[in-house]
């Protein structure tokens, strides 16, 4: 597993990086020859491959991505094994679920696919139609995002994104500001009232997050770009904050909004994760396991749109560990064959019902 796990890390494989995920799900299907005896199927999925090793119709979907949000070169060192734990991009987040789950497929027979993707961490906007209707006939779909401290994932937040652009009028800014549109001070009244639509009793965050405004300092901004990244446990709060910031008003009125953006993921809640949480506890108790425990978590992933098709799903399958999208993300590599085991056995269980 560890040879396996290797590979998949030195191949650096940024989402927006189109020929290295080619690369790596190439690597990941001659890797899937080395264990499993045969290569996986390299689909093309609107220009962006997948990875797909099983049956054509599986009853079982053994969920991953191979894409990382690391630009390549940008954490050093690529592979380090200190202690227990194993560093570099995307191990945590996730190519040691990844690598889970391709030996938990060893000695399986039956109604299953194990399936990844190239562009999870941006959003799967071109597979996301993909991963629904592969879900919608589907009994169960395993998601192999990582674990939170050992504990699988029965809820996730929704998520949303905007982009809100105000247009001003630029002008020199020492000679004759006052006729000038100032496109930043609009945006800093925007980013105000964005902010008061946090909800925390919910759990709703509302954060503005990436700003562009502005062309030169002496010149009075005529366009100014703000990003914001919405996160809900309830589709509710998401539709009351799509209807405010759709109804933002500007403050001066010689400025122009321009809104794009809207829902990206459905929430994943705990009425399509419980009855499978509960089968893979019985299934760890059975292996002598102790108790995994479940949590929910601000994070969306594929297992939200899975579960908007209607599937049974359970997520927070793969690797223990800690730092996704961080610095020292790392795993622990004592628990890659115990993981592996464990969703060996609740896959046949699965199936076996």
């Amino acid at each position: 597993m560890l040879s396996a796990l290797e590979k998949l890390v030195r191949l650096e494989s940024p989402t927006e990086d189109l020929d290295a995920c080619r690369d790596v799900i190439s690597l990941a299907s001659d890797i899937a020859h080395e264990v499993l005896g045969s290569h996986a199927k390299i689909l093309d999925v609107n220009g962006r491959p997948v990875f797909w090793w099983g049956v054509e119709n599986p009853e079982v979907v053994v969920l991953a991505h191979l894409d990382t949000v690391w630009p390549k070169g940008s954490f050093t060192p690529l592979w380090r094994i200190k202690d227990n734990a194993a560093t570099g991009p995307g191990i945590f987040d996730m190519k040691a679920g990844f690598v889970q789950a391709l030996f938990a497929m060893k000695g399986i027979q039956g109604s299953v696919a194990l399936v990844a993707t190239s562009d999870e961490e941006t959003g799967s906007a071109t597979s996301k139609e993909f991963i629904k209707e592969i879900s919608t006939s589907a009994k169960a779909v395993l998601v192999l995002e990582a674990t939170l401290n050992g504990k699988v994932k029965t809820g996730r937040k929704g998520t949303a994104m905007y982009q809100i652009r105000i247009h001003g009028k630029a002008s020199h800014a020492g000679l004759e500001p006052e006729k000038g549109v100032n496109s930043t001070i609009e945006i800093a009244h925007a980013i105000l009232a964005i902010s008061e639509l946090e909800n925390k009793e919910f759990g709703t965050t509302v954060v503005p997050t990436l700003l562009r405004s502005g062309n030169t300092t002496n010149t009075v901004p005529d366009l100014a770009v703000l990003d914001v990244d919405i996160r809900s446990f309830t589709t509710e709060e998401l539709l009351r904050i799509d209807t405010a910031i759709h109804s933002l008003q500007p403050v001066n009125p010689a400025t122009r909004y321009e809104i794009t953006g809207g829902f990206n993921r459905p929430p994943l809640e705990i009425s399509s994760t419980m009855a499978l949480y509960e089968r893979a506890e019985k299934v760890a108790k059975k292996l002598g396991m102790p108790p995994l425990g479940h949590a929910s978590v601000g994070g969306a992933s594929d297992g939200n749109f899975a579960a908007a098709a209607g599937a049974q799903v359970l997520d927070g399958l793969g690797a223990i560990g800690d730092g996704a999208h961080a610095a020292h993300e790392w795993v622990d590599i004592t628990t890659l064959e115990e993981r592996s085991v464990l969703l060996h056995e609740l896959i046949k269980d699965i199936l076996n019902d």
